[in-house]
């Protein structure tokens, strides 16, 4: 580094120098020891701000910013202004973006502004949106988003209710709207009545079809006229008490890799951004909209809303979660085809608990008599508890093994996700299957039943047969994708 900073001096190989210190001040502590080296040079580095080499420009810009020089804010904002070479105006801003810059908001919303309503060729529309990107990142930091009020009742609203697509039917049936339909991504409803959707547990999201001509081009330009052409933004109108800017984040979802995705969402976006001329702003980390794009086999794209101005209370007991919890729209769904079975003020048991989430929907559904919940994974159980406490329950949470676990009275229900298999060995699944099923046997009633979740159905199969004293009362394919399915047993004794 020190001798980067010598080299620097003679002004030998500039640029690569300053992008090679950049590189060496990734953790904070290197990049305090390159600032006490160049305590006494900043007027050097700033100088090179001035270099007739477009990429030393960029490299200097981009290191003040680093090195959070704050005191060089102006100097930087003047050589942005003055910069002639497109690629090169959004670096001097990403370096403001990290420095103290109220003072100069005023002129850069005046330069945002007078951008979004340029017109821009094509050989320079990626470096415009780009600097439109950079200038409002600097806007939001200082000011933040426009908040909006979701409107929630008094007018009639289509929504789409995504869910489990085998069991469709189901949040259609609980709903209780009449007109409501099956979606091929679940649930399609017109209702002014939100209270009574989101009295339905069982779907995962809400969201806001969006009306397009067609399904969106694999373009992103394309896509981006599209949506700028269907009701998108006078749906978000109509939903809020205010109009005016709507920042928002895209979530593309097909079997596109990650990069081309990344590439697809960005272009989207900048060239949406444009077309709106600023009444929408694509933010990827400070958004209250979510533009969601879901792929068919061809490529092409549904369009959707989801509304983090609407808020869903549904499932706010739900401070923890571990990797391998279930999510509690799931538990719900599961509950909601259990319910014929489920008594009311029953004894049951998780052996399995996890963060508690399959006994705070099984006991939202039907009202239990006691709870108990094992694991052997301490952290979970501690956050059992406090999804249970959150949930307004009281639950007894043990951390034991449930193989080990005695009671003295017998369980009317285990209710239960069973663990997957994870580095767990064909055989060493084997036996916790065989062992699951002998332990049930000592601690549930006669007349009690197992609600079970699993993708292990071989194995539940295989024990079946080698217990006959177990009776299958409902066997459901919850989703194929994963082989998982919901076991509803009992004992016949």
């Amino acid at each position: 580094m020190k001798q980067i900073v010598t080299e620097l001096t003679k002004g030998n190989n500039v640029r690569e120098n300053l992008s090679n210190l950049r590189k060496m001040i990734k953790e904070e502590s290197e990049r305090e020891k390159l600032k006490a080296l160049l305590e006494d040079k900043k007027d050097l580095i700033v100088g090179f701000l001035q270099s007739e080499d477009a990429k030393t420009r960029k490299n200097a810009a981009l290191l003040i910013g680093d090195l959070k020089w704050n005191e060089t804010v102006d100097e930087l904002f003047e050589s942005y202004k003055n910069e002639k070479t497109l690629f090169v105006r959004s670096s001097y801003l990403t370096a403001i973006s990290n420095l103290k810059a109220e003072h100069l908001l005023t002129q850069i919303k005046d330069i945002l502004v007078k951008m979004q309503s340029e017109e821009v060729s094509e050989e320079n529309r990626k470096h415009h949106q780009e600097e439109v990107r950079a200038l409002n990142k600097i806007v939001i930091s200082y000011e933040g988003i426009t908040k909006h009020t979701a409107i929630t009742s008094g007018q009639e609203m289509e929504l789409l209710l995504v869910t489990n697509r085998n069991h469709r039917e189901i949040v259609r049936r609980e709903l209780g709207i009449d007109n409501a339909s099956v979606h091929p991504l679940g649930v399609l409803v017109k209702t002014e009545d939100l209270e009574k959707v989101f009295a339905v547990r069982s779907f995962r999201d809400m969201l806001f079809p969006i009306h397009t001509s067609e399904l969106l081009d694999t373009n992103p330009r394309k896509a981006a006229q599209q949506l700028w052409d269907s009701d998108l933004y006078e749906l978000l109108k109509k939903i809020h008490k205010e109009a005016g800017t709507f920042y928002y984040r895209i979530e593309c979802r097909s079997s596109m890799d990650l990069d081309k995705r990344s590439d697809f969402s960005k272009k989207l976006g900048a060239s949406l951004d444009a077309l709106s001329g600023g009444m929408l702003v694509n933010s990827a980390s400070d958004y209250e909209v979510e533009i969601r794009l879901i792929a068919n086999r061809e490529g092409r794209f549904f369009a959707a809303l989801k509304l983090y101005t609407m808020e869903d209370h549904r499932f706010d007991y739900r401070k923890n979660a571990i990797s391998a919890s279930i999510h509690p729209s799931t538990a719900a769904l599961l509950m909601e085809i259990a319910k014929p079975y489920l008594k009311e003020d029953a004894q049951i048991m998780d052996p399995f608990c996890g963060v508690g989430t399959m006994l705070i929907e099984r006991d939202r559904k039907v009202p239990a008599r006691e709870v108990y919940g094992t694991d052997i994974f301490g952290d979970a159980i501690d956050m059992a508890r406090v999804n249970t406490e959150l949930a307004g329950r009281k639950f007894n949470y043990i951390h034991r093994d449930f193989f080990d676990f005695k009671h003295e009275y017998l369980f009317d229900e285990i209710v239960t996700n069973m663990p997957v298999r994870g580095k767990k060995t064909k055989e060493e699944m084997d036996a916790f299957y065989g062992d699951f099923f002998s332990k049930v046997k000592e601690i549930m009633t006669g007349d009690g039943v197992i609600i079970m979740y699993t993708n292990e159905v071989g194995f539940v199969k295989k024990y079946l047969r080698l217990n006959k004293e177990y009776k299958v009362l409902q066997e459901t394919c919850i989703q194929k994708k994963g082989d998982f399915y919901l076991f509803i047993l009992t004992l016949k004794r």
